[in-house]
């Protein structure tokens, strides 16, 4: 045998790059192989990255994760019963595959797809498989995921597959193998998305010289099979999604915006005439494609879970009559029971007639007795996992385990779910996962990794991302993969062995279509940003009142005489909404009692905290339709509040948190004002600021602007109204009660005053019953103009504390009408797509 010709040596900058870097014992790396060498596609990336240095490739991952945080990108984990959401964790290198293997992976998901298509089709249509014993009934209808008012449905997109994705590694040998389906909602395509902008935008260079496949003209084709089923020329997309406190919500958000779908909660959505519709401000829509995103059982509560609380009533019977596709389909997570592994090879080969192109893992369904006493002749050899999603108290988790790594006490319980259970368990032969690098340190390490591909179904055939989301953990133990337990993201470039066409979801410059609206505005959302801008102004003042506080307690002490009078009716201002408990009267410590309840109590649900934090919750279901900046924003301001000592803070530490807080609210209003286009959700934002600063406004006049009223009041409402130049400039003199009241009550032209407000509100609400739905009376519009009309005619010196809760009520009784006008309608389904009402 001829010896084997020497191997070039490496550069000194990539031998220095990999030093100290060596596969895992029995394991393949993506990286190197088994002797230590690069490996040849990852040259290219080796030689740039060497090239760079470590301190540049520093900057440029900190670059990437830069972008993500500015994007706002994030992933909610579940811990200890509560939830809290955490920074998207990017691991900067990416996975590299050629294009030549990607081939071979591309044709076994098509193959794949395919085959699990037909298996859907036929388990809720004829059932042949199961009539001809190729499948077990029991291993269909054990499965939770297997609905029965699904069955025999044959509406539009009924019973077959749209979404598929599957979790793959790569054994030791090198070859790639199916360790699991994804066919419920498959999750992972905006956040492999995300990844890519952001890995590309920091390794521009390399990424163009490494030719890797784009990702959008598998969005492109995504977007156009959906709008192709939807059976008709202005078909309208949503994309349906449990809501924000998901763990994959910004992924729903993320996709919705980038691929012009309409985001969708349940609630948003009604079924008249077994069709479904959205509920916008302009009226009810009619839906015709549903990407769903939450699990099948929790769709529809009449047919399905009657516990749901975020389903539609009546999606269900919509899809029996073909006046809706879902992707996936109701009904399709019975594709990812792992007792099904067990019988795909044999249904490749009957079906399909072939073999399959990526095995699954070896799988043993315990529901047979063969196989359960195959099974357990090798049981040590073995891992154990529940056979479908649900295996109520399986004593494991839910992922596999390895037999031989059990104690004798969960022996026992395994072999007593052998013997009672056994249709809900599977035995798999394990399989190592390959590992990849990830930077670490200023050094390339290992670390196991899988990857989920994702396949669509397009008129012309299956369609594969190129590329996917993969999932490595943040140690060499391969169970930390989950993104739960800690795991990290990497994206997946497919090297070409050519230049690749640039491609993008945009129109072209030839072909782009000009318009200056961006949809319809669920009424959902438009609530939300109604409320996100009351729950900003009342956090507002609460500041000014808290600051106005602190301020006289520095100045004149808690229980000063001539600033009593201010500080108890602070106080009482201050209690009258929840922000913190009654007080007897300004007595030493009072002062410091309210100011910490007002700022930080968690209790109290007019404190800025609990306000803040109804901002957050408001701002996360409208995500989508908010900056970055703005979002980080209310995130600043619930971080402020949220004290860790149960000391309350001392004045001139509360004037200076309220300082802070103020200025970030200034932030956040100011990129309402700048940011957001003049569209109807602007509006409802602003309709919501409105009416809570006339309703607190006048509330302010009204406490501390009696008709015998001492200085020091009427000081403090100059200061809590933010008036005091204004007045200054216009009288060489005290407060007094007539002008200070015309100030803030009556002059139009002072952004705090009631009559502002007013004519703001004339200004939006007039815009939004030009909205075809409110073509006859409109009663917003009349109580505006009732309340514009009082004001005009008053005089600020005979303005007594009856006509100010006047206007206090007529400002709360336009609340109700913007509430029963756009949230709560119940108007005829409408497909007046004349007027678009614009996010």
């Amino acid at each position: 045998m001829p010896p084997r010709p020497a191997e070039p040596a490496l550069r000194d900058d990539v031998a220095a790059l990999l030093g100290g870097y060596r596969a895992l014992p029995g394991v393949r790396d993506e990286l190197v192989d088994e002797h230590g060498r690069p490996r040849p596609h990852w040259a290219t990336a080796l030689e740039a990255l060497a090239r760079m240095g470590r301190e540049e490739v520093g900057r440029a991952f900190a670059l990437a994760d830069r972008h993500q945080r500015d994007t706002g990108v994030y992933y909610r984990v579940y811990d200890a019963g509560e939830s809290r959401e955490r920074a998207w964790p990017l691991s900067h290198l990416p996975l590299v595959i050629p294009q030549a293997e990607w081939r071979e992976v591309e044709a076994g998901l098509k193959q794949r797809a395919a085959l699990l298509d037909r298996v859907l089709a036929d388990a809720y249509g004829p059932a042949g498989l199961v009539r001809d014993g190729a499948l077990p009934a029991a291993a269909l209808a054990a499965s939770p995921d297997f609905l029965r008012p699904m069955v025999r449905v044959t509406g539009r997109g009924a019973g077959r597959l749209q979404v598929y994705a599957a979790d793959l590694g790569r054994g030791a040998d090198g070859r790639w193998w199916v360790l699991g389906d994804r066919a419920q909602a498959p999750s992972g395509m905006g956040y492999a998305l995300e990844n890519r902008i952001a890995l590309s935008r920091a390794l521009p260079d390399l990424y163009a010289a490494m030719n890797v496949r784009r990702l959008a003209p598998f969005f492109q084709a995504w977007r156009g099979a959906l709008a192709a089923q939807a059976g008709r020329e202005s078909s309208r997309i949503g994309l349906l999604t449990p809501g924000p406190l998901n763990e994959t919500y910004f992924e729903h958000a993320y996709l919705s915006r980038y691929l012009g779908f309409l985001l969708v909660e349940g609630g948003d959505l009604t079924v008249r005439d077994d069709a479904v519709y959205v509920r916008t401000i302009g009226g009810l829509k009619k839906v015709d494609v549903l990407v769903r995103r939450l699990d099948a059982e929790f769709a529809d509560p009449v047919e399905l879970d009657p516990d749901s609380r975020i389903g539609a009533p009546g999606l269900a019977q919509a899809v029996r009559a073909g006046s809706v596709v879902l992707a996936n389909p109701l009904g399709a997570g019975l594709l990812e029971s792992r007792a099904l592994l067990a019988f795909l090879p044999a249904l490749a080969r009957r079906l399909l007639g072939e073999d399959l192109k990526l095995p699954n893992v070896a799988t043993w369904w315990c529901g047979q007795e063969a196989a359960r006493d195959a099974a357990r002749a090798r049981l040590e050899e073995f891992a154990v996992a529940p056979a479908y999603s649900r295996a109520e108290g399986w004593p494991f988790g839910t992922m596999p385990v390895r037999v031989a790594a059990l104690d004798a006490a969960s022996r026992a319980r395994l072999d007593d779910w052998l013997e009672r259970r056994a249709v809900e368990v599977v035995a798999q032969e394990p399989i190592g996962v390959s590992t990849m690098p990830v930077w670490r340190d200023g050094r390339l390490r290992p670390r196991p990794f899988t990857l989920r591909a994702f396949v669509v179904a397009t008129p012309d055939g299956w369609e594969v991302l190129p590329g996917g989301f993969c999932r490595l953990s943040d140690d060499d133990d391969p169970r930390s993969l989950s993104m739960q337990l800690g795991g990290r993201s990497a994206d997946v470039w497919i090297a070409a062995d050519e230049p690749v066409e640039p491609a993008t979801l945009l129109p072209t410059p030839d072909r782009v279509a000009i318009t200056r609206v961006i949809g319809y505005l669920p009424s959902r959302a438009a609530e939300n940003l109604f409320w996100l801008g009351r729950y900003m102004e009342r956090a507002e003042a609460t500041l000014r009142a808290v600051r106005c506080l602190a301020g006289l307690a520095i100045e004149h002490g808690e229980a000063a005489g001539p600033a009593r009078a201010a500080l108890a009716r602070a106080m009482e201002l201050l209690a009258a909404w929840g922000a913190a408990a009654p007080e007897a009267a300004p007595e030493r410590g009072a002062a410091a009692r309210v100011i910490g309840a007002a700022l930080s109590g968690a209790d109290r649900p007019g404190s800025v905290l609990r306000l803040a934090s109804e901002a957050r919750r408001a701002a996360s279901v409208i995500r989508d339709r908010l900056s970055p900046d703005a979002v980080r924003a209310l995130a600043d301001l619930s971080a402020l509040f949220e004290r860790r000592d149960a000391n309350p803070p001392g004045p001139g530490e509360a004037l200076e948190t309220a300082d802070q807080g103020l200025r970030i609210l200034a932030a956040l209003s100011g990129l309402v004002q700048e940011n957001m286009n003049r569209l109807s959700g602007w509006r409802f934002l602003e309709i919501g600021r409105r009416i809570e600063r006339g309703i607190l406004t006048a509330r302010f006049v009204r406490r501390f602007a009696e008709p015998d009223a001492p200085s020091s009041c009427l000081d403090a409402l100059l200061e809590i109204c933010d008036s005091q130049i204004t007045y200054r400039a216009r009288y060489l003199m005290g407060a007094l009660r007539a002008p200070l009241v015309d100030l803030v009550m009556l002059d139009d032209g002072n952004p705090r005053s009631v009559a502002f407000q007013v004519g703001r509100l004339a200004d939006h609400v007039g815009a939004l019953a030009e909205l075809p739905t409110h073509a006859g009376p409109f009663p917003p519009r009349d109580i505006v103009a009732d309340l514009a009309s009082r004001l005009r005619g008053w005089d600020a010196a005979e303005i007594d504390a009856a006509a100010i809760v006047s206007v206090e009520n007529r400002l709360m009784e336009l609340s109700n009408e913007i509430g029963a006008c756009f949230f709560t309608q119940a108007d005829a389904p409408s497909d007046d797509d004349s007027v678009e009402d614009g996010g």
